[in-house]
């Protein structure tokens, strides 16, 4: 339920206009026109924490999920100078903190995958 309404509640700051990660994004993602792809990109977080929190389609919202997830570590590669103090890998400023804790939720999306049964 907490990876469910985590998605949501950040989700909905994007799709509000309000999430102090926007500019984050944006530059990272720096090819799209973040006017639109932040709103939509919170749409789709949106859309994660509600089949999370619902458990249906858990198949699909997973691969939506782990797609969401890796996008969330080009940070780490697009802008180094942004996620790591003095190009150190090891000394993470707030930025990079922020992207790495995202371990954390990726272990979460296993162990709910883990609960998905295989068809026959």
């Amino acid at each position: 339920m907490s990876l469910g309404l985590v998605f949501v509640w950040f989700g909905a700051l994007k799709v509000f206009r309000v999430s102090p990660v926007a500019e984050l994004v944006a530059r990272t993602v720096y090819w799209v026109d973040p006017s639109w792809f932040v709103p939509v990109l919170g749409v789709v977080e949106v859309i994660i924490g509600v089949g999370l929190l619902a458990g249906r389609a858990l198949r699909t919202v997973l691969a939506l999920f782990w797609l969401q997830m890796l996008g969330t570590f080009l940070v780490l590669v697009i802008q180094p100078d942004v996620a790591f103090q003095r190009g150190n890998p090891l000394l993470l400023t707030v930025e990079g903190e922020f992207v790495v804790k995202n371990l954390v939720l990726l272990s979460a999306g296993v162990v709910v995958g883990s609960t998905v049964r295989r068809m026959r």
